[in-house]
C-alpha cells in the first residue's frame, strides 16, 4: 500500500499531538515520506484536537482528510471524523464514550483509568492501534513507546500493550504498507527555519509567545546548548523588536518572531530598523485575523501588512517559503540578506507551514554564513555614502565613535535637519534598495514546477497544497511560486503576462491576485480562495483546479 492516512482525535490534554508525531516517526522509520498536520482549538483543556498524518513512498507535500485509519479517543471525535473515513478504511472509537458506533469499539476509557495520568495516557492508544494494524509486533511497539514516551515509560508500555491486545482481539483488518529506501528526519516549519537561521550564524532569538510563532522560542530554548543561539523572552512584542535592534549594534545576528497582532506592535521598531539600518530578521507567522482572529488556524491575509510595514521610505526585503524544506534554506538566505544590506527583512509564513511537520532532507553546508561589509581604515562613518548604498560596519570595542541613529543624520551618525543631507541620505537608502533588486536578479526568486499546461500562481504554504493537488488529480500544469515578494521579481514575469493564469491563495479579498495585477499586469482568469482557517485539502483543491482549467 502506497499512500496511507491516519487521523487521531480527542480532547486537549489527551496526548493527541504526541500520538500524531509518534505516528510520523513510525512512518519515517519505514522510509516513508510523511506530512503531519495538527489541528487544535485555542483551549488548554477540553477543546477538540486532532492530528492528520499522511505518508507515501513517494513525495508528499500536504495532508489528506480522507483517512485509512481513524482513532477517536472520545465521543466528540467520533462525531466529527466519522465522515473522514475512506470506503475501505477502519474506524476505531472509544467504547466507554461512544455507543453503537460504526467501526470497532475499544475500551480506552476503561483501561486508562488504571493509570496515574488517565487522561494524558489515552493518546498512547492511538499509536498502539496504529502499530497493530500496520503489522508491528508487540516488541516493536514497546521499543517505539520507549523512544516516544520516555516519561512514565513503564505505565505507557503497559497501557500500550493492553490496547494492542484489545485491538488484536477485535480488529480483523490490517494494512500492509510499502517501505521506502531512505529514512529522513521530520521537522516542523518552525523547527526548519530555526535550524536554517542557526546554520547561517544566528546569535540570538528574541520572542514573545504568540501562536503560531511560539514554538520557535520553545525550540531555541530547548536546544540553546547545542545550537549556541541565545533565546530571550522579553515582557512584550515592543520590547522584543527594540531589544533586537539594540543587539545588532555590537554585531549580534538576531531574529525575532511573532504573528499579526505582535507585528502591529513592532511596526514602529520596523521603521527604527529602517532608519538606523539595523539588520533584523522578523518572522511573521500568519493566522486568521484581524485582531485576535482565530489564533490556532491558518490564513494568508497578512500579505499586504507584511509588504507595507513601517512608516517612511526605507529598503525592506520580504520572502515566503513554499515548503518546510525551503524554509530552512530561505531563512538562512534571508539572515544573510539583512546583514549584507543592513536593512530589516520579513520571512512571511503561515500556521500551515509553521506548525505542520514533514520529512525533509536538509544540508547545512548549503547555507551561507551571514556577514556584512566591514570597515577598514580610519575616520569611521557609520552611514558613509557608497556606490551601492551599503555602509561598512564597525563594532565595539573601538577608538572610533560608532553612532547609530533613529533621527536623520549625516554620514557620522550625527543628528541633522539640513535639507541637503536629508536628501543625500534618502538617496543613499534608495540606492541600497536598487542594489537589492539588482542582486536579486542573480539568485532564485521564483520557483517553477511543471513544464506544460495551464499556469497556476501561488505562494507560501499554499504551494504545498497545490503541488499535492496536481499529483492526486493527475493534472498537468505549471506552478509559479514567487519566493521574494518585496522587491517583487517582475523581471521573471514577462512570459506569464499574456497567459490565462489561475491564482490559488488563502485570502478572502484575493490579496495575492491583486499584487500580481499591481506589479506585473497579470490579470488572473480564476482566483481560487479559501478563508475558513483550514488549509486546502488536496483532493478538494484538485476538483476546483479541474473546473477552473475547463
Amino acid at each position: 500500500m502506497d499512500r496511507f492516512t491516519y487521523i487521531v482525535g480527542g480532547k486537549a490534554g489527551e496526548g493527541v499531538k504526541k500520538a500524531g508525531s509518534s505516528a510520523a516517526n513510525l512512518f519515517r522509520k519505514m522510509g516513508r515520506k510523511t506530512f503531519e498536520l495538527d489541528d487544535y482549538q485555542s483551549l488548554i483543556r477540553g477543546g477538540h484536537n486532532f492530528s492528520v498524518v499522511s505518508s507515501s513512498t513517494g513525495d508528499i507535500y500536504s495532508h489528506y482528510m480522507k483517512a485509512d485509519l481513524v482513532v477517536n479517543l472520545d465521543g466528540r471525535s467520533y462525531k466529527i471524523h466519522k465522515d473522514h473515513l475512506k470506503e475501505d478504511g477502519l474506524m476505531i472509537y472509544n467504547s466507554g464514550d461512544t455507543e453503537d458506533g460504526d467501526g470497532v469499539g475499544l475500551p480506552i476509557d476503561e483501561l486508562s483509568k488504571e493509570y496515574s495520568k488517565s487522561d494524558l495516557i489515552k493518546g498512547v492508544a492511538g499509536i498502539a492501534v496504529l502499530s497493530y494494524v500496520v503489522g508491528m509486533s508487540k516488541d516493536e511497539l514497546k521499543k517505539l513507546v520507549e523512544k516516544e514516551y520516555s516519561r512514565g515509560v513503564e505505565e505507557n508500555i503497559s497501557f500500550a500493550e493492553k490496547i494492542y491486545d484489545a485491538a488484536e482481539e477485535k480488529i480483523d483488518k490490517k494494512f500492509e504498507l510499502d517501505e521506502g529506501e531512505h529514512s529522513l528526519p521530520v521537522f516542523s516549519g518552525n523547527q526548519s527555519l530555526s535550524l536554517g537561521a542557526s546554520a547561517a550564524g544566528l546569535d540570538m532569538y528574541i520572542g514573545y509567545p504568540m501562536t503560531p510563532a511560539s514554538s520557535i522560542l520553545h525550540f531555541f530554548a530547548a536546544n540553546k546548548d547545542h545550537l549556541k543561539v541565545m533565546p530571550v523572552h522579553p515582557e512584550n512584542e515592543i520590547g522584543v523588536a527594540n531589544m533586537a535592534i539594540g543587539a545588532t549594534m555590537p554585531g549580534a545576528r538576531v531574529m525575532v518572531g511573532t504573528s499579526g497582532g505582535g507585528m502591529a506592535l513592532m511596526e514602529e521598531a520596523m521603521s527604527l530598523a529602517g532608519m538606523s539600518e539595523s539588520p533584523v530578521l522578523f518572522v511573521l507567522a500568519s493566522r486568521p485575523g484581524p485582531s485576535t482572529g482565530v489564533p490556532t488556524y491558518t490564513e494568508q491575509a497578512d500579505l499586504r501588512f507584511a509588504l507595507n510595514q513601517g512608516h517612511g521610505d526605507f529598503p525592506m526585503i520580504v520572502a515566503s517559503p513554499g515548503s518546510i524544506e525551503e524554509s530552512f534554506y530561505l531563512t538562512g538566505e534571508m539572515l544573510n540578506m539583512v546583514w549584507k544590506y543592513q536593512t530589516p527583512g520579513i520571512l512571511l509564513t503561515e500556521k500551515h507551514l509553521s506548525e505542520s511537520s514533514m520529512t525533509v532532507d536538509l544540508d547545512p553546508s548549503k547555507v551561507e554564513w551571514a556577514s556584512s561589509k566591514e570597515f577598514e581604515g580610519e575616520d569611521y562613518k557609520r552611514y558613509e555614502v557608497t556606490e551601492d548604498g551599503v555602509s561598512p560596519l564597525k563594532f565595539p570595542p573601538s577608538e572610533d565613535v560608532i553612532k547609530w541613529n533613529s533621527y536623520e543624520s549625516d554620514e557620522k551618525g550625527i543628528t541633522t535637519e539640513d535639507p541637503e543631507i536629508i536628501t543625500e541620505m534618502h538617496d543613499k537608502r534608495r540606492t541600497k534598495d536598487e542594489t537589492i533588486m539588482y542582486d536579486l536578479k542573480e539568485i532564485n526568486t521564483v520557483n517553477e514546477f511543471g513544464e506544460d499546461g495551464p499556469v497556476i500562481f501561488t505562494y507560501g504554504s499554499t504551494t504545498m497544497s497545490v503541488r499535492e493537488a496536481l499529483k492526486v488529480g493527475d493534472i498537468e500544469a505549471r506552478v509559479v511560486q514567487p519566493v521574494y515578494l518585496r522587491p517583487f521579481p517582475i523581471w521573471e514575469m514577462d512570459e506569464y503576462m499574456d497567459e490565462d493564469v489561475i491564482v490559488v491563495e488563502q485570502s478572502s479579498t484575493g490579496q495575492f491576485a491583486t499584487l500580481l495585477r499591481e506589479k506585473c499586469r497579470i490579470v488572473p482568469k480564476t482566483v481560487i480562495r479559501k478563508y475558513d482557517g483550514r488549509p486546502f485539502e488536496p483532493e478538494e483543491l484538485a476538483e476546483k483546479l479541474k473546473e477552473a482549467i475547463k
